[in-house]
């Protein structure tokens, strides 16, 4: 576990994670309580990122189950591996004929088989996925569950024993536990509001887009390469388009992407021209660069002040 608050903010800042104290102290509490953390905010904001982030600060091994409609327990939880065991039942047919030689009839067969144990339903021809991965990892793990607001509410239901209880139910096995309490990260871009019931469960965390200064400082972490001058601009300039009515503001990694983009051009801050013909970088939609264009003269004027 994390020993104190500023040791949660140097070893992300190590994994290449740029925390506020909020941030610092949220995945602290998490750690310590061993909670799972939700973490809400806009697309970009860097929600996966902090779980990678963490991970890699508390030196876990990353299970990451990314969600979609109609996700359910047998991707996230479990398969039986059904070729395998008809395979082994073909390999072990003699066998199975021996078992039941002499019996009167189906009932007898059946229970002289059953008393062999239940061999075609064990971990040998168990698949585990992401969720029970993380419970039986042998390993410190970490759990992702990308965007949770993607999958039906069923899903989160499922969840609720995972999160409450450390531990699943295998039909077939009965209960398992997990052999070390795993920390989990669940994302959340908001698409639509999750159940009361897991919420209780979870510390909650919005990450929102950052401020101007620590915009900037995820720029030069990431981006070192480009000159100062450029960074600024280039934040500014993401900083007045946040502002604008658009369909899809520009995240975090569409501010990197453009800042890397300028570098490679040789580009020492972003002019008007540059301006007009990046745009694209940063703005996923015809009609956003079309408003942007538009609002050109402002967003030059913010490129220049940075």
């Amino acid at each position: 576990m994390f020993g104190s608050l500023d040791e949660v903010s140097a070893k992300l800042a190590e994994a290449g994670y740029l925390p506020s104290r909020e941030i610092a102290t949220a995945v602290y509490l998490a750690d310590r309580l061993e909670k799972p953390i939700l973490v809400e905010g806009p697309a970009g904001v860097g929600k996966t990122e902090l779980a990678h982030a963490f991970a890699r600060a508390a030196g876990r091994t990353l299970i990451r189950l990314q969600c979609y409609e109609g996700l359910d327990e047998s991707k996230a939880l479990y398969e039986w591996e059904y070729a395998k065991q008809l395979l082994y039942t073909q390999l072990l047919k003699d066998r199975i004929g021996a078992a039941v030689e002499g019996a009167g009839s189906l009932a007898e067969a059946a229970d002289r088989i059953a008393g062999e144990g239940n061999v075609f339903f064990s971990e040998r021809f168990l698949v585990p996925r992401p969720v029970l991965r993380a419970l039986t990892s042998d390993t410190p793990a970490l759990l992702l569950v990308d965007e949770i607001d993607k999958a039906d509410p069923e899903f989160e239901a499922f969840l609720l024993e995972v999160l409450s209880d450390w531990a699943v139910t295998v039909p077939e096995l009965g209960t398992v536990r997990a052999r070390q309490v795993p920390r989990v990260v669940l994302t959340s871009n908001a698409a639509r509001d999750l159940s009361d019931a897991l919420k209780r469960r979870c510390l909650h965390l919005f990450i929102d887009f950052p401020a101007r200064e620590r915009e900037l400082a995820i720029v030069r972490a990431r981006v070192p390469e480009a000159s100062e001058a450029l960074a600024r601009s280039v934040v500014a300039t993401v900083q007045k388009l946040r502002t604008l009515d658009l369909k899809k503001a520009p995240s975090i990694s569409e501010t990197l992407d453009w800042v890397r983009a300028l570098a490679i051009l040789n580009a020492e801050r972003l002019d008007p021209a540059l301006l007009d013909q990046t745009l694209n970088l940063a703005l996923k939609y015809e009609a956003d660069v079309a408003l942007a264009r538009e609002r050109k003269g402002e967003l030059a004027a913010a490129a220049q002040l940075g």
